[in-house]
């Protein structure tokens, strides 16, 4: 399983909002948000959070879980 946040950066864009902004909203380095753009990234839950208090939203708003196909 990896995680996704293309929910995240659709968020942005609906918002019209740039990731620097919201890096400096939610204080954290706007490198974290240039690591989200890769599928499969590991942030901590403690940046999430910060990311859904500055944006009003849940986790469900901004991840979602891919579930790898193969068996």
């Amino acid at each position: 399983m990896a995680a996704s946040y293309k929910k995240l950066f659709k968020m942005l864009i609906d918002r019209e909002m740039k990731s620097k902004d919201l890096a400096a909203k939610a204080g954290i380095s706007p490198a974290t948000l240039a690591k989200m753009k890769k599928d499969g990234a590991v942030v901590s839950s403690e940046v999430l959070v910060k990311i859904c208090t500055a944006l009003g939203c849940t986790l469900d708003d901004i991840v979602e879980i891919i579930h790898n196909e193969e068996n």
